[in-house]
């Protein structure tokens, strides 16, 4: 991806970067390094684990100034919902990240669940490059932008139930079934697993989701069973 890809990127966010491989470093993801070996160039996985300490401050701060009457668990799960991979992915998408997005062949071909996964990691790993480049102003404020805008539809649709919880109770009161669930595969390292879980009622699979630990996984193939069943309308 040549460096002109992001200077456009950056006019689109309306950001600018001092450091432009830093910015770059931002979108590559493991998969192409592991393929291009000899480019000098380094992955995106410690911006990734810095931003996302960057979003969990920025949102927990945002919601307990925002919901002061609320107790830990329920802005625990308000948080939990901004936070999805789904819903990350999806501000990413809109934001045009998979477009800039440095991969293997392989994962370049997966648009699905795999890939929503990736762009979620590539927003948590951009934040970390915004916040050591511009400062942690503007990461706050690029998160408050794109991202905390959604807490009144999480919050009006009941999106911030946890949903294990939740699909155990529609499904126990739908089908007079209790939820189990299967691990399906596990790969990568220790240090950065993939666990696709998939959800059973009864002998039936509903659902799958992945996610770097099983509770991930678990939670992401009950929240997509939900949304398969219709059970947040």
């Amino acid at each position: 991806m040549d460096l002109q890809a992001y200077l456009d990127f950056e006019k689109k966010i309306h950001l600018e970067f001092s450091d432009k491989e830093l910015l770059r470093q931002a979108f590559i993801h493991r998969s192409y390094i592991n393929e291009h070996k000899d480019t000098g160039l380094e992955h995106n996985e410690r911006l990734e684990f810095l931003g996302d300490a960057v979003l969990e401050l920025v949102v927990t701060h945002f919601l307990y100034l925002r919901y002061p009457d609320d107790p830990e668990g329920q802005l625990t799960a308000y948080r939990s919902a901004l936070v999805r991979t789904e819903s990350i992915s999806e501000v990413a998408r809109k934001l045009g990240m998979n477009d800039v997005l440095m991969l293997s062949k392989g994962e370049a071909k997966d648009q699905g669940k795999a890939r929503d996964y990736i762009l979620a990691n590539t927003f948590e790993s951009f934040l970390g490059a915004l916040y050591l480049d511009v400062g942690y102003d503007a990461a706050k404020l690029f998160i408050e932008t794109h991202l905390l805008k959604n807490i009144d539809t999480i919050i009006d649709e009941g999106l911030w139930r946890d949903a294990k919880s939740y699909v155990q109770e529609k499904a126990q009161e739908v089908y007079n079934e209790t939820p189990h669930y299967e691990t399906l595969s596990e790969e990568g390292p220790d240090h950065n697993k993939k666990f696709v879980i998939a959800i059973y009622f009864g002998e039936k699979k509903i659902a799958e989701g992945q996610g770097n630990s099983k509770r991930e996984a678990q939670q992401n193939a009950a929240q997509a069973a939900l949304e398969k069943e219709h059970w947040l309308e």
